[in-house]
């Protein structure tokens, strides 16, 4: 077992759950949670390849396993990478915890939604978000409308960012498409139905023909967004990167071959990819 899933043990067991290790083609962590009392698995991603043709067989690998385990249970894993980890310790443990139902709750219709500017959403994001900010058009912050559960009121929770218009015509009508881009709630808290709410405030602000967004397969299969009536259009392919053991940042390198890229002082490590989806609120 590496280090990096001792670490995650060790702070699931900290936290009074029960967990234990799954051998198979690739490792894994069963936690009983802590509210419903279910099993859900924990991928330990290590990012340790010093080539990228490295990164790319654990990718393969990690994509393998989790098909059988989504076959076995039908329940997509929390996969956890070390780089991320390492880089942002604090919100990545939250977002661990939250995950295994340690976490405040609070329902979408105790909070408002109001307009945030590009300052309050960044800040937000970079502390929030395992990916950060992303450029964003419109700004919008869920606000605890009246205080609860250690939550008080006016406190903001959840912060989510969306493009500006792609414009474009379509049997003589102008298509008007935005990308949402980001949705982040704080990482130790549940925001029931906040998805929902702040997309309902967007479409009745900008009454958008369609809506589309990713679905990162780290995290997520896409359920969320099948809920809010988004339909899958595809996948996007997985991307490598180069990282940096310094600070565990990562820089995209796109199709470049293992051979032109040095990998003295650096890691290599290549995601699951993404799903793209799109919300169709017009006909054309």
């Amino acid at each position: 077992m590496s280090e990096f899933a001792e670490e995650i043990i060790g702070t699931l067991r900290n936290a009074g759950l029960e967990c234990r290790l799954s051998e198979g083609t690739l490792l894994s962590i069963v936690c009983r949670c802590a509210r419903s009392g279910k099993e859900i698995r924990i991928a330990p991603l290590d990012v340790c390849a010093r080539t990228l043709e490295e990164a790319l067989a654990q990718q393969a690998l990690a994509s393998e396993a989790i098909l059988g385990w989504q076959g076995e249970d039908g329940e997509y894993p929390l996969v956890v990478t070390s780089d991320r980890w390492r880089r942002s310790n604090g919100m990545m443990k939250a977002r661990l915890l939250s995950h295994v139902e340690l976490h405040r709750s609070i329902f979408a219709r105790d909070c408002t939604v109001r307009r945030i500017d590009k300052i309050t959403a960044r800040d937000f994001l970079e502390r929030c978000h395992s990916y950060g900010y992303a450029s964003g058009k419109h700004h919008l912050g869920l606000f605890v409308a009246r205080s609860r559960k250690e939550l008080t009121e006016g406190e903001l929770v959840a912060v989510a960012t969306f493009s500006s218009a792609r414009k474009w015509l379509k049997g003589g009508k102008e298509i008007h498409s935005f990308e949402w881009t980001r949705y982040s709630s704080l990482p130790s808290v549940r925001v029931t139905g906040g998805m929902g709410k702040i997309l309902k405030a967007f479409i009745e602000e900008k009454n958008p023909d369609d809506i589309m967004s990713y679905a990162d397969l780290e995290w997520s299969e896409g359920k969320v967004y099948e809920q809010l009536g988004f339909v899958c259009e595809g996948v996007k392919a997985p991307v490598s990167f180069e990282v940096n053991p310094q600070d565990w940042s990562r820089k995209a390198i796109g199709k470049t071959s293992p051979e032109a890229i040095p990998s003295e002082e650096k890691l290599y490590f290549t995601n699951l990819g993404s799903r793209k989806y799109r919300l169709k609120l017009t006909e054309y």
